[in-house]
Formats: C-alpha cells, sequence, structure tokens
C-alpha cells in the first residue's frame, strides 16, 4: 500500500512502524497478538480504504480488543488511513493516537474502544441497522480478545446474532489464552451452540486466517478463533 508519502509498505515493516510508539502503557503483549490478524484483513479482505473509509457500503471493522492499538495503528498507517509522522506521538497529550482508540480522532476507526466487551455488542447492532437500511453487501467484522468473552455482554450478542440470521457479521476471537474462563469444548463451541459458523485456526498463518476469513457461512454469523502463543510466553 502507498501512502500519502509515496511510501510502500508491506508486513516486514509492521514491526518498524511499531516500534516507532514508544513510552508506557503500551499493552504490547494485545498488541502483538493481533498484528497477523490485522494485516491479513486490511490487506486482503476488507473492502475498506483511505479514498472511501466513510462510504455506506463500506465494509466495517470495530477493533474491540482496543486497549493494545500499537498493531491496529500501525497497520493503519501502512494502508495509508493515517500518517505515518503520527506515530513517535503514541498517547501524548495532543496526539490523535491515544491509548485507546477514539472513532471522532482516527481516521477509519469505527468506534472508540478499549474497555472489555463492547465490540461485539456493538457490531451487533451495527449488522441490524444495515440490514435495516436494506444495506446488503457491506460487512461488518469485530476483533476480540479471548478474555472479552469473560464478560457477558458478549454472551448476549452471541446468543442473539446467531437466531437472528447475521451473515453479514464477522468475529475474530484472538485466542492468546487470557481468559479466566474455559468454555467446555473450546471458544468455537460456544458460538456453534448459538448457530454460529465457527473455524479455529493458526493466527500467525496468513493463508490459515485468509482462508478462514473468506470461507462461505450462508444464512449464519461467523466467527474465527485465532489461536496465537499464550500472553504468558
Amino acid at each position: 500500500m502507498t501512502n500519502a508519502t509515496d511510501t510502500t509498505y508491506t508486513y516486514a515493516d509492521l514491526p518498524g512502524l511499531m516500534g516507532l510508539m514508544t513510552g508506557d502503557e503500551k499493552h504490547g503483549p494485545a498488541a502483538t497478538s493481533t498484528l497477523d490478524v490485522l494485516w491479513v484483513l486490511y490487506d486482503r479482505v476488507l473492502r475498506v480504504s483511505p479514498e472511501r473509509w466513510d462510504d455506506p457500503e463500506r465494509d466495517r471493522f470495530l477493533l474491540s480488543k482496543g486497549h493494545g492499538p500499537m498493531a491496529y495503528y500501525a497497520v493503519l498507517a501502512a494502508r495509508g488511513f493515517v500518517p505515518v509522522e503520527w506515530l513517535p506521538g503514541f498517547g501524548s497529550y495532543d496526539s490523535p493516537l491515544g491509548h485507546h482508540p477514539d472513532r471522532t480522532l482516527v481516521p477509519g476507526a469505527e468506534i472508540g474502544s478499549g474497555s472489555l466487551g463492547h465490540g461485539l455488542p456493538i457490531a451487533v447492532g451495527t449488522a441490524l441497522g444495515l440490514r435495516a437500511q436494506g444495506l446488503d453487501e457491506p460487512r461488518v467484522w469485530t476483533l476480540v480478545g479471548d478474555a472479552e468473552l469473560d464478560e457477558g455482554s458478549n454472551h448476549e450478542a452471541i446468543a442473539f446474532a446467531g437466531p437472528a440470521g447475521l451473515d453479514r457479521l464477522h468475529t475474530v476471537v484472538v485466542d492468546n489464552s487470557s481468559a479466566s474462563h474455559q468454555r467446555p469444548g473450546g471458544i468455537a463451541a460456544r458460538f456453534e451452540a448459538a448457530g454460529w459458523s465457527a473455524l479455529t485456526v493458526d493466527g500467525r498463518d496468513h493463508e490459515a486466517l485468509y482462508g478462514a476469513f473468506t470461507a462461505p457461512h450462508p444464512g449464519r454469523p461467523h466467527v474465527v478463533v485465532a489461536r496465537v502463543e499464550p500472553k504468558s510466553a
């Protein structure tokens, strides 16, 4: 992708872009766990660009795991949504790139996030709103962490979306073994019990991620559980 400075960035450049963001309270493991998922989505899946980030027909991506946004900001910069020059100011008083993303300050950000458990319920509402408007093409994606599934609001959203047949809704659960409560059968089984299509893949394997993201799921919402190394590793 070529950004406003006519520099082309690839996946190999992302660690360098993330390295421009210094200071405390970076939630490093939370950020690095999402890097591959974010890149594959923005590079190969999402139908959104800096030129059409407010197009009604765009795909919507909602970062629920907003407490570790460095990877998100790096990908947005690589794809031309925000200037690379913003990255060194990450978290400073007058920077638009806060420790939690702010949709009013960050071009391309659909929601303000960071408080756990909000992204998936908002994504359900977004999918319902698009359906009510007769917008059948836009897809809604949300990225959550496995620990977010400790929050009851997510389970209400999961239980609603399946029977509602929200087949434009996609959830990626980045599983770095942070959850306090284990689920019988694993994370995917919880979604499948509510009528979702579900796949579990290696969260560092780009081809596996792409295949799971683009798998057909007619009439059902879709979840991809992306397993990465444990947070303590």
